[in-house]
């Protein structure tokens, strides 16, 4: 086992996928020389050379329609968008070209694109650096959804993403990138789109991805010292979602709330919450609630501790749902 934080850990799994595979190549604005803002490729383009880890011009569409066309000779690229609201100019190539084209040419064409798009606020960012987009893509069919939210899975979700031969977004937290854990190099955790039920609990369940797991495990936490118990599980997958476990979750202890940081209106929780309303309707002891971001843009610095949900608006839904 190796104590590595996430982005120290997404950088292995790279220079890991990278050693075994010729034709995986890094690409994205600033990822060679510097390393990416965050550093997560720091020391690759030196290790693996300018043409496998290469410095693209700053335009997103750009970056992805040649990945396109890369895939489709043969290559495996990985396009790091810089940040999570500069993925819109790119939107098109992913929804309209990227998703759809194993299906247009009837299988007949895989394009194995990985796309790492580092997303989530609370990071003292500017205005277009802190965005929660993955409802966006989850609703385009033809694209697979990955949120880490440790290192262990940052780690081993690189190398699989990359391996598998449809296009897989990662969305990556960018406020948990220093967020240290466990990693074992030699075991795979299985699955990567199946949702790990990370606590154990008897009343109540709270589902989480990215990075919020951290503060639905606080809350179960919390909860707790209250006498209550509380099951956590990290989704993992968003795209496609493992319904399975959380129904199975749902149905042992009758209660759910979810909790993204994108905002309620229109979020991922919505569809969660619909889909275990259809299966365990009977097992529920309350509503299925949700606990998101406010339907604004995203807020300036000073107040975005606001707008994301925090312990306590975690935790008043779950006071929420005992009281009935």
């Amino acid at each position: 086992m190796t104590q590595l934080t996430v982005a120290k850990a997404i950088n292995a799994g790279l220079a890991r996928a990278m050693e075994e595979n010729p034709k995986v190549m890094l690409m994205g604005e600033d990822i060679g020389s510097l390393g990416g803002v965050y550093r997560v490729t720091e020391g690759l383009k030196s290790r693996f050379g300018a043409h496998r880890v290469l410095d693209t011009p700053l335009g997103e569409a750009g970056i992805v329609g040649t990945a396109v066309g890369l895939a489709e000779r043969g290559y495996r690229p990985v396009c790091e968008i810089q940040f999570d609201g500069f993925t819109f100019p790119a939107f098109n190539q992913i929804t309209t070209q990227l998703a759809k084209i194993h299906a247009r040419s009837d299988g007949q064409l895989t394009v194995p694109v990985t796309i790492r798009i580092p997303y989530g606020g609370v990071i003292g960012s500017v205005e277009h650096h802190s965005e929660s987009p993955e409802a966006l893509f989850a609703h385009t069919a033809g694209l697979r959804l990955l949120a880490p939210s440790n290192a262990q899975d940052a780690y081993w979700m690189s190398q699989q993403a990359i391996a598998c031969d449809d296009p897989v977004i990662i969305f990556e937290p960018k406020r948990r990138y220093w967020l240290k854990g466990e990693v074992d190099e030699k075991t795979s955790p299985g699955d990567p789109f199946k949702a790990s039920v990370i606590r154990e609990g008897e009343e109540a369940t709270i589902v989480a991805w990215g990075p919020l797991v951290p503060v639905a495990l606080a809350t179960a936490e919390a909860a707790r010292e209250d006498g209550r118990s509380v099951e956590v599980i990290d989704l993992r997958s968003l795209s496609p979602i493992d319904f399975d476990t959380v129904t199975a979750s749902v149905r042992k202890t009758g209660r759910l709330v979810i909790a993204h940081e994108a905002p309620t209106f229109g979020g991922l929780g919505g569809e969660i919450a619909a889909r275990v309303t259809e299966r365990a309707f009977y097992s529920l002891e309350a509503p299925v609630l949700r606990v998101g971001a406010y339907h604004l843009p995203y807020p300036p610095a000073a107040v975005e501790e606001n707008y994301v949900p925090d312990l306590d608006r975690v935790l008043e839904a779950l006071d929420r749902s005992f009281a009935y």
